[in-house]
């Protein structure tokens, strides 16, 4: 069930693992989740974890998620098409591959990862508060201009 690549994920607790979307399974739509999300088979949509700071996502090398990813803690071996954003810190491990901007606080990639992007340094800002930065701004000069 899990990838038999454990002993590099033992320094992130994998242990708090509370949900987990098996080998074979597809899910159409966005996973928001608390806790621990352990993935071997495929999201297609945006994977968020809600406000607790030490949610943790691990991808495996099976698993694929076609969407956004906004985790504090990210372990990703699999495929990812969409931007991550974690507030913590980001593990690449040799299969992972993204396609996709990469905003973190602290990354560790090994040998053979791949990302096809942008690699963004985030100081105490996660992605999803520049995200909600960007949405005001733009409200913002929409009212501004309705009101002219």
């Amino acid at each position: 069930m899990f990838a038999s690549d454990n002993k590099k994920l033992k320094e992130i607790s994998t242990t708090n693992v509370s949900t987990i979307i098996g080998d074979g399974t597809v899910i159409e739509g966005d996973v928001i989740f608390a806790g621990g999300l352990h993935i071997d088979g495929k999201v297609v949509g945006n994977v968020s974890a809600t406000s607790e700071e030490m949610a943790t996502l691990t991808l495996s090398k099976m698993g694929a998620i076609h969407g956004n990813v906004n985790v504090p803690i990210v372990v990703i071996d699999g495929e990812v098409k969409g931007d991550v954003a974690a507030s913590d810190r980001v593990q690449l491990l040799e299969n992972s591959r993204i396609t996709g901007n990469v905003a973190y606080n602290l990354i560790e990639m090994s040998v053979g990862a791949e990302v096809n992007g942008q690699l963004l340094k985030s100081v105490g800002e996660t992605a999803k508060s520049r995200n909600a930065s960007k949405t005001n701004a733009t409200q913002a000069e929409l009212t501004a201009a309705s009101t002219d």
